[in-house]
């Protein structure tokens, strides 16, 4: 997938990613330093299988917690 850099708009720089021209605000401090209206990025969403099963079980850890009643519940 490609995406550039179509103009900043404050802290966003307003992208459209091809060939839809779908436009997206993507905070400045997301993109590289330097980088300028007209620049184009290959942007790859990629999934993280292992992320989502340790935070499933953090989450599946502090319900059962608070079912037990326990009030304090570290993050």
């Amino acid at each position: 997938m490609k995406a550039v850099i179509d103009r900043f708009e404050g802290d966003y720089a307003v992208m459209l990613f091809v060939p839809d021209e779908i436009q997206v605000d993507i905070p400045r401090r997301l993109l590289p330093e330097g980088c300028k209206e007209g620049d184009w990025f290959n942007v790859i969403f990629e999934l993280d299988p292992k992320e989502k099963e340790e935070r499933r079980t953090r989450i599946q850890h502090k319900m059962e917690m608070l079912k037990k009643g326990q009030r304090k519940i570290s993050v």
